[in-house]
């Protein structure tokens, strides 16, 4: 097969994802806002209008932004199944982001070309089915687990597994383009030492994270060091 012809099926593939993506993300959207409003209406226990402006208002401030900033920085790396699927599913951060990434590492494939979408759709939904293979098995074995997961010795290492699978998926980056790492990476464990309260705000702090990191490798090009 050649590459046009690659490209041909590429296109047909993308434009069907697309298609699918589309519906399932605004069926999504119905039902999860649906779910409240029907349950207060049987319930009559539906905010005023008022309250509910008020509401969305401050929620939004915060989450607009995070929700576009996201987009724009996760979409390329996952692709457009990988994008679907993550946003209907959830756990982009902390489950979908890194299994595209070691997925695209294991197949050695490029961001932008074909075989990187196909990857990154194969592991985005195999970790969608295996997310949920886990949860059902949890949910069946939470009694019997539960004297485990309270265990006062055991809950600081579960407190500590996302910031660890991080930080040995960022290792390994951070080591690829360490100029453009060194500095973002040391204003932003700085900040996040002066002022804890910034460390529950990862995906506010992916903002000037991103816009120093995008700063400093344009600086860099143009210098011709990178």
């Amino acid at each position: 097969m050649n590459q046009q012809e690659k490209q041909t099926y590429f296109t047909k593939f993308n434009n069907q994802l697309h298609i699918l993506g589309r519906i399932t993300l605004g069926v999504g959207v119905i039902l999860m806002l649906a779910a409240p409003f029907v349950i207060g209406i049987l319930l009559d226990a539906a905010p005023s209008l008022n309250g509910f402006l008020k509401g969305i208002a401050r929620v939004a401030v915060i989450y607009v932004p995070v929700g576009i900033v996201e987009f724009l920085v996760y979409a390329p790396m996952l692709g457009a199944g990988g994008s679907y699927l993550s946003f209907i599913t959830g756990n982009v951060t902390n489950l979908k982001i890194p299994c595209a990434m070691n997925a695209r590492d294991i197949a050695k494939t490029e961001v932008g070309t074909p075989e990187n979408e196909i990857i990154s759709t194969l592991s985005v939904a195999t970790s969608s089915l295996v997310t949920m293979l886990v949860l059902f098995i949890g949910v069946l074995l939470l009694v019997p687990l539960r004297p485990i997961l309270e265990n006062p010795v055991l809950t600081p290492a579960f407190d500590t597994v996302v910031p660890a699978l991080f930080g040995a998926l960022g290792l390994k980056y951070f080591t690829k383009a360490p100029k453009i790492a060194i500095v973002p990476l040391a204003v932003m464990t700085l900040l996040c030492i002066l002022v804890p309260a910034a460390i529950s705000q990862t995906s506010l702090l992916l903002i000037p994270a991103g816009g120093l990191a995008l700063g400093i490798g344009y600086l860099l090009y143009k210098k011709g060091r990178l």
